[in-house]
């Protein structure tokens, strides 16, 4: 005899709208506390393929549906489930229907299912080199183009995506290539307003710098931006004067010239500062690094700087600067 957990997913697929609704409301409620989890948890073979078809319904009856997956893609096991079933697929194909209203949640499924390997290699689409890095293309492009100054950002969250993917070596693999240019598109993000998007960009841009050693050449292709969205973070909140600011590309020059918003973030400083390691570990990083007076911003940064993993991370940079200074010109002191 069926019971009545059963018989609320098996309404799922009921030919009755109004049934299918009030079904789809209660699974919702229920995914909102650790026990309903867990109790539907046991019927995720046939739960989780039913809702992943109500996602192409009108938005009363797809929206509770994505909610519900999206709080049960939380759980590792039942995302896993969910990549094994595909579900990368039919998010990124729901996502781009004209008719879709649900962005910002399928957005939200997809930061979840990229938690896992699978998740990433799902989305990365490595199983296929003709599709391959389309998916993340088409998301790039998205988080690029959406309304930045905007309450209603639905592609914010890609900025976590990238983080996530970025933390595989294919991942990174395909946001360095310079062909595909989606780095450089992602990095001019970092002007946004939205501290959401700033942490994606700045971590997505610390985990691509784990590449360095290989891929140097192609971070300082757009050194352009790179070195603003690196440096701007952990520049501290002095205006530079004319002598310092004169040593350093236009683009720092500038923003450094004149009064700014400080990042507040801590991690932000923190990722950037991690990301500056990682380059200047390369001796033609810290060519390039000199070469826009960063040491000098560095220090600046530092002596405004009031959080301890701050500091550390000032620190474990000033003290590479100092170590390497033998072959590059003198360096400024970063420790207190």
């Amino acid at each position: 005899m069926a019971t009545e957990l059963e018989e609320l997913v098996g309404f799922l697929s009921s030919p009755s709208p109004q049934i299918t609704k009030a079904a789809v409301d209660i699974v919702r409620g229920l995914t909102g506390s650790e026990d309903g989890l867990q109790s539907l948890a046991n019927y995720a073979k046939i739960l989780l393929p039913s809702l992943s078809r109500l996602l192409t319904h009108p938005k009363d009856v797809s929206e509770p549906a994505a909610e519900a997956l999206v709080n049960l893609s939380q759980s590792s096991n039942l995302a896993a489930e969910m990549i094994r079933m595909e579900m990368v697929k039919t998010v990124m194909d729901v996502l781009y229907k004209p008719e879709s209203s649900i962005t910002h949640l399928l957005v939200m499924l997809l930061v979840n299912l990229t938690q896992l390997d699978d998740g990433i290699s799902s989305l990365l689409q490595t199983e296929d080199e003709k599709v391959h890095g389309l998916y993340v293309m088409k998301l790039v492009r998205s988080f690029c183009r959406s309304t930045r100054e905007s309450h209603d950002d639905p592609f914010e969250h890609v900025g976590s995506i990238l983080v996530n993917i970025s933390k595989q070596q294919s991942g990174r693999k395909l946001l360095l290539d310079p062909k595909r240019g989606l780095l450089k598109q992602i990095i001019r993000q970092f002007d946004s307003n939205s501290s959401l998007r700033k942490k994606g960009v700045s971590g997505t841009i610390r985990n691509c710098c784990f590449e360095a050693e290989i891929q140097l050449q192609n971070l300082l292709l757009i050194s352009e931006f790179l070195w603003p969205a690196l440096l701007l973070p952990v520049a501290g909140n002095k205006i530079y004067n004319e002598q310092d600011t004169s040593k350093m590309p236009l683009e720092l020059a500038t923003a450094l010239s004149i009064e700014r918003e400080p990042v507040d973030d801590p991690e932000i400083r923190i990722q950037a500062l991690e990301a500056i390691y990682l380059i200047v570990l390369q001796e033609a990083g810290r060519r390039a690094f000199w070469s826009v007076n960063g040491p000098r911003i560095v220090q600046f940064g530092y002596e405004d700087e009031e959080y301890p993993k701050v500091m550390e991370a000032y620190e474990q940079l000033g003290s590479l600067l100092i170590n390497s200074s033998g072959t590059e010109e003198p360096s400024s002191e970063t420790t207190k």
